[in-house]
């Protein structure tokens, strides 16, 4: 079953190459009011690296959520060819909809280089192995849901979690706006860098700006909140693999204005920084 939901995922990544600068990618819904951030971070970056040379690699996104997506119908990426330099690529995505624009976002691409190098320590925490996955919520108070929350919070993902600090999903308690959260997919899968960039584009939208409502004890299953990604900044700094543990160590640092700011910091298990993320989103409390 697990491999049957990590190919569904790469699938989705996969787009329909319609024209040079233009593919089609489906849409899946799982449990989010609407279409899933990370996953037209994933496809976006995916169509953006079928117009680059193979040989650079995305070292940089930053996306605008412009509007929410429609979850039963497909997005058609629309890649411009900014620039293409002696080192770099520069590519700029719009992601449309019922011929609307949601996504704007711009990629940068580089050849492999050599040079200085320094990076954070990982932060002090168990390895996956000494934690427990993630508990199922019981039937009973799941059921008592909204069917878009049931979804979400009983879903089967084809990413696997396990926190460092576990938290009740449903009704969380205030504590310091920052978490540690171990992830990989759920199988094994081909060794192919671009895809898992893609992957981890399509993860990184998890958990990150819900750290920002860690103080004020709410959850999305708070009836009466509206959250939504604003925008999204993703930098890779050093291979990994997808399918391997990483930790994903997030923080808060400010919320304000009905927005909250989170950043964070994957490493892998034997403490290389791989990447770095950046969100601000919508926490809007409705009377």
């Amino acid at each position: 079953m697990r491999e049957a939901h990590v190919r569904e995922l790469i699938d989705l990544l996969q787009l329909e190459r319609l024209e040079d600068n233009l593919f089609r990618g489906q849409s899946r819904d799982i449990g989010t009011p609407f279409v899933f951030g990370g996953q037209v971070l994933g496809q976006a970056l995916s169509a953006a690296q079928q117009t680059v040379d193979p040989a650079r690699a995305a070292h940089s996104l930053h996306a605008y959520f412009l509007r929410a997506g429609d979850v039963q119908a497909p997005i058609v990426y629309n890649v411009e060819r900014t620039r293409d330099g002696g080192s770099f690529s520069s590519r700029r995505v719009v992601a449309i909809q019922h011929g609307r624009p949601i996504l704007d976002g711009a990629i940068s691409f580089q050849i492999e280089e050599h040079g200085l190098e320094h990076q954070t320590a990982m932060p002090a925490v168990p390895m996956p192995e000494e934690l427990s996955p993630l508990a199922p919520i019981p039937a009973e108070k799941l059921a008592a849901l909204p069917e878009k929350v049931q979804r979400w919070l009983g879903r089967d993902l084809p990413i696997e979690f396990r926190e460092v600090q576990p938290m009740d999903r449903l009704a969380p308690e205030k504590r310091p706006p920052a978490q540690y959260i171990w992830f990989r997919l759920a199988a094994p899968i081909e060794d192919t860098p671009a895809l898992h960039r893609a992957l981890l584009a399509y993860a990184s939208d998890f958990n990150l700006i819900g750290t920002a409502t860690l103080p004020h004890g709410i959850s999305l299953a708070t009836h009466h909140m509206q959250m939504a990604s604003l925008d999204h900044a993703l930098w890779f700094h050093r291979p990994f693999r997808m399918d391997e543990w990483l930790l994903y160590a997030c923080d808060s640092p400010t919320a304000q204005g009905a927005r909250g700011f989170a950043r964070g910091q994957v490493f892998t298990r034997d403490g290389r920084l791989v990447a770095s993320s950046a969100q601000e989103g919508l926490i809007r409390l409705r009377d």
